[in-house]
């Protein structure tokens, strides 16, 4: 990858009809790599995981292609993206389930990576051009399991809802409805209970963008799954669009994709509940300090607390029901001056 870059080496450039560019860029690690790994160099023709004679001539001999092979093999230390492979350290790696099929907006490949943090493997997917070298903002990093659940999530939501809607075949009889509805289950259970394997043969391709995620569904996969030709398929059992986002909490990004189920946070409740209970006692002459004491709680943490009684209606059932918006934390509370106003406080936190 040095000596392409000291020779000013670049990908081919694509001008698309709406004026995006893409390509051009110095050459990657890994598409070096897959250029030392394709046998059309040795008069061969690949296809899927075979190799067959071509009519054109090799510009390699077999010694030295041989040789290239091996030193690869050596210098590997995590083949990536495989299921159950092993480190030079005889570790087993952790599968990248989603390899190879997601883009981002700029339709840049989303390619597994990882990084050691005190003493730990941190798997992510990032935008290739990052790994490349580059500096672009819009470029994306993201959990690698954080964005594999979200993706067997968004999955899962599609065929279980479309079951309910006996939407997954053109056409069913009364007799298939509770097969079918089964067979969906089990699929949409075992995408996220199979370590990606599942997840992996699933999908066909996927594109992520800033309030969206794509995907493009195996129909020969799922037509094994569910016993049915693929001709019986509805189209719309194929094809997914769901809502996608990400927001950071302190150092940790959380992905939020499909329709997000209600999750209470019981810390927040916990603590409205305490805010309603001091208040009251508020109310009847108890003093903030004594408040604190019986409670085992600081003054300060107290002080903080009370206010959360006074927050509107509509965000103490948010809280409750557990629809709040998903950067609506404790923590975020105590830390802003809310305004007395319920229709300011609702602006300020997100519900309008």
């Amino acid at each position: 990858m040095d000596e392409a870059n000291k020779l000013g080496l670049r990908s081919k450039q694509h001008v698309f009809s709406t004026g995006r560019c893409q390509g051009g860029n110095p050459f990657s690690r890994g598409q070096i790599y897959s250029l030392l790994r394709n046998p059309v160099y040795l008069g061969l023709i690949r296809h899927k995981d075979k190799a067959w004679p071509g009519k054109h001539a090799a510009i390699l001999d077999q010694a030295i292609w041989d040789q290239v092979q091996a030193g690869l093999q050596n210098a590997s230390s995590r083949p990536r993206g495989k299921l159950g492979v092993k480190d030079h350290t005889g570790a087993t790696i952790k599968a990248a389930p989603l390899l190879g099929k997601f883009r981002d907006e700029t339709g840049d490949i989303l390619t597994p990576t990882h990084t050691l943090r005190h003493g730990r493997r941190l798997r992510y997917y990032v935008s290739n051009r990052l790994i490349s070298g580059g500096v672009d903002p819009s470029g994306w990093r993201l959990p690698a399991p954080g964005f594999e659940k979200a993706v067997a999530k968004v999955i899962s939501d599609h065929l279980t809802k479309l079951a309910k809607r006996h939407g997954v075949l053109k056409t069913v009889s009364i007799v298939e409805v509770e097969g079918i509805s089964q067979k969906v289950n089990e699929l949409a259970t075992g995408i996220d209970s199979t370590a990606g394997r599942l997840l992996a043969k699933t999908i066909v391709s996927g594109q992520i963008s800033k309030e969206r995620v794509r995907i493009k569904l195996n129909a020969i996969a799922l037509s094994d799954a569910l016993g049915h030709p693929v001709v019986n398929l509805n189209l719309k059992l194929l094809e997914i669009d769901a809502p996608f986002t990400c927001r950071r909490r302190g150092v940790e990004v959380k992905i939020i994709a499909g329709d997000p189920a209600p999750l209470p946070d019981k810390t927040l409740i916990h603590a409205l509940r305490n805010a309603y209970n001091w208040t009251q006692m508020l109310r009847i002459g108890t003093p903030l300090n004594a408040i604190a004491t019986t409670q085992g709680f600081s003054n300060s943490y107290v002080a903080r607390i009370i206010p959360l009684a006074g927050l509107s209606p509509r965000i103490q059932t948010s809280i409750i029901d557990g629809d709040q918006p998903a950067e609506l934390t404790l923590e975020t509370l105590v830390q802003t001056k809310l305004p007395l106003d319920w229709q300011a406080q609702e602006r300020m936190l997100g519900f309008l």
